[in-house]
């Protein structure tokens, strides 16, 4: 079923939903399931999968010369996906990233997606390398979300890269991230704006947004969207303080704020024990205000540690 179905479908009752990280290289499913298993009481309708994209190393052969190999970390979504699917019973919505693939290789993931039944995804640009500045594209793929878009509202339309026999219309319900602090690379609001109204003129049925810690910056984002015309489902993306070091590496990382009275109360704490248990209890008064304001679901980055999750969930549904 389509997110935006399950939407509908709730008429008005706020859902739980969140997002998991797939195993480093080497791991079994099992660690999927870990993540997976305590949070499925709250009943989710959807569980989304990350996606990472390829890292480099650099291989030294016998001569001396240095060259230049890729990797990836983590194994991809599709199978991920899958075995979500066939577990529970639950929508998985795979990742769509631009760096790391070709327009031929995300054609030949979609294709795998819609032989599975998987009626969700949601495009991304990607982050940069670990080892780059700033972003920078696959030779022969995307620069851009909104190129990546285009690729999955085309074959929905029928139009495939290449098209030597007759094709059957992919039917995806597309999501797009959303800002409430405004993309890092964006020069203002303003711009930010304009070019998610883009991505939803296009076609994009849902947007996601970034982690927030403080719900006026969402409730401005969803006034802001709607007086520009973007009139799709917006889920607030939620991620819990769990470390005194988050106060420094999620701003960093995410580009953020992280509001006083939190920093101030994180500052406060005896022990790391201490700011998890805050910062549980600030994701749950979030939540419960957020439910009031009727955000359509509640989305938990979890990072594969689903504990904190089943706190908050455990308080609020």
């Amino acid at each position: 079923m389509k997110i935006t179905e399950h939407i509908q479908n709730a008429k008005g009752k706020t859902l739980f939903s969140f997002e998991l990280l797939p195993p480093v290289k080497g791991q079994s499913i099992q660690g999927i399931y870990d993540a997976i298993d305590p949070l499925m009481e709250f009943n989710p309708p959807f569980i989304d999968v990350t996606y990472h994209r390829e890292d480099f190393i650099y291989k030294q052969h016998d001569n001396g010369l240095l060259e230049k190999v890729a990797y990836r970390k983590r194994p991809g979504t599709v199978a991920i996906c899958a075995a979500i699917i066939n577990r529970y019973k639950v929508d998985a919505v795979p990742h769509l990233i631009c760096g790391g693939f070709t327009k031929e290789e995300t054609e030949n993931a979609l294709i795998d997606l819609q032989f599975l039944g998987i009626d969700n995804v949601l495009v991304l640009r990607g982050d940069a390398r670990h080892a780059d500045t700033s972003f920078i594209p696959t030779p022969g793929g995307h620069a851009y979300a909104t190129d990546l878009l285009k690729q999955v509202i085309d074959m929905n339309k029928g139009k495939y890269l290449y098209e030597d026999h007759e094709v059957v219309n992919a039917d995806f319900c597309v999501g797009v991230a959303g800002y409430p602090e405004k993309h890092f690379e964006a020069p203002n609001l303003k711009t930010d704006f304009k070019y998610l109204k883009q991505k939803i003129d296009m076609g994009a049925n849902f947007i996601v947004t970034q982690m927030f810690f403080d719900n006026s910056k969402y409730f401005e984002f969803v006034k802001q969207c709607r007086e520009n015309g973007i009139n799709v489902p917006i889920i607030p993306g939620l991620k819990p303080i769990t470390s005194s070091k988050q106060l420094i590496n999620l701003p960093k990382i995410f580009h953020i704020d992280i509001p006083e009275d939190l920093s101030d109360a994180v500052h406060a704490c005896k022990s790391e024990k201490d700011v998890k248990d805050l910062g549980i209890e600030w994701m749950i008064a979030q939540c419960r205000e957020l439910m009031k304001f009727g955000a359509p679901v509640l989305h938990f980055y979890t990072m594969s540690n689903p504990g904190p999750t089943k706190k908050i969930a455990g308080a609020i549904f």
